[in-house]
């Protein structure tokens, strides 16, 4: 895998994307793309210089390294919570890592947005009680 162009702070997602590897580039537009059909009412920046769903909060972002690409779930319960699910990969507190050979299931995908989306409706929700 070539190594990532340096992510490029302020600017926006197609910025973001432009500046990547070709390999890397259509694996997080694929991605992208994905997560956009699960919120589709989700809102997208570049946010902590990478790109980043937001939906009632920090929903997902996404990123591409030298020697992977990341999927940030921004939370720690679903990593927790699918702990199973994640044992084949790489992870960090809140990221899961793959590479543009070795996506992520679709389904995994899926399954981690819908998730979070309850998580921050569910803490929207309660702040919206008080």
């Amino acid at each position: 895998m070539k190594k990532a162009a340096k992510a490029v702070s302020g600017k926006d997602v197609e910025t973001y994307l432009a500046s990547l590897p070709k390999d890397q580039r259509v694996a997080l537009q694929k991605l992208r793309k994905l997560i956009k059909s699960i919120a589709p009412e989700a809102t997208e920046r570049v946010s902590f210089r990478i790109p980043v769903f937001y939906h009632n909060g920090m929903l997902v972002g996404y990123a591409a390294f030298k020697a992977h690409l990341s999927f940030m779930v921004m939370g720690t319960t679903v990593m927790k919570k699918n702990k199973a699910a994640l044992k084949d990969y790489v992870t960090a507190t809140a990221t899961i890592h793959f590479t543009p050979e070795k996506p992520l299931p679709d389904s995994l995908v899926k399954k981690l947005v819908k998730e979070r989306m309850e998580e921050n409706d569910a803490r929207a929700l309660k702040r919206k009680k008080k």
